[in-house]
């Protein structure tokens, strides 16, 4: 393999496979390579990770690395140092690789104790390419999929018209295509509501997430120190828990999901 960049010094392309969203808590369970040399080779490395905690069967749905996928592969502290080596002197590259995949394998060689020093090295992440060159706006949608541009754009009426417009004509150009959703299910497009909002579908229990359903669907707290517990149990070993979220800045209707869930907690006894 080969590649046409132009460098001064080796740029290393990677992308993590992970336990989940969040960079300073989730773990590593695959990594892959792709080292561009500046003699226009390219050099690739890719290993599976024991994260020695468990994947959440959501995340495997996505990324379809299960426990027993990696319950003899190497834990990261175990690799950390040869890792380090293969991309000594090597700028990095990906896609949301700053703002994810970056903070993410800083932490985990700061785990392993092993020196990973971004201070001389160049940050290329091609999503923010993307997003600068191909804005993800509604002008922008509305130009690439119905071909005029958008006058008065941000009255509210012009942008209600054109995101008809704009939808009316993605489900010509989209009709029949398969879509993958947020759980790995594969949905075909076609002109019909009901068919449209399984792709919109989450499992949030409120709107920013605050709380979420597990796979049993039952609901469970998805931030701080009780992430991955149940509502239910927070609420009966923390009864400060509730108190504190309807006094702090959280959402009105993150509060008003808890106080549902407390209500039906009481009316069970």
């Amino acid at each position: 393999m080969t590649h046409s960049l132009f460098l001064k010094k080796p740029l290393a392309f990677f992308d993590l496979e992970t336990t989940g969203v969040d960079p300073m808590k989730d773990r590593i369970v695959e990594i892959s390579i792709a080292k561009a040399l500046p003699n226009g080779d390219v050099v690739v490395k890719t290993q599976r990770i024991n994260p020695t905690v468990p994947i959440p069967i959501e995340t495997s749905l996505i990324h379809g690395i299960y426990e027993e996928d990696i319950r003899d592969q190497p834990t990261f502290k175990t690799v950390a140092r040869n890792l380090a080596q293969f991309l000594d002197g090597c700028d990095l590259a990906g896609y949301n690789c700053n703002r994810f995949d970056i903070p993410l394998l800083v932490e985990e060689f700061l785990r392993a104790n092993v020196d990973f020093d971004l201070k001389n090295r160049r940050l290329i992440d091609v999503q923010r390419i993307f997003h600068m060159m191909e804005p993800r706006t509604l002008k922008a949608a509305y130009k690439f999929y119905c071909g005029k541009e958008l006058i008065n754009a941000h009255s509210a009426e012009a942008d209600t018209l054109a995101t008809f417009e704009v939808l009316e004509s993605m489900l010509v150009r989209y009709d029949g295509a398969i879509a993958t959703d947020e759980k790995g299910n594969e949905v075909i497009i076609g002109n019909d509501v009901d068919v449209l909002n399984k792709l919109m579908l989450n499992n949030n229990v409120d709107l920013r997430g605050h709380m979420v359903y597990n796979k049993e669907g039952k609901e469970v707290v998805n931030f701080g120190k009780h992430k991955g517990t149940l509502v239910v149990d927070v609420l009966q070993k923390e009864p400060s828990f509730y108190d504190w979220i309807l006094k702090s800045d959280f959402p009105l209707d993150t509060k008003r999901k808890l106080t549902e869930i407390k209500l039906r907690m009481f009316n069970k006894r």
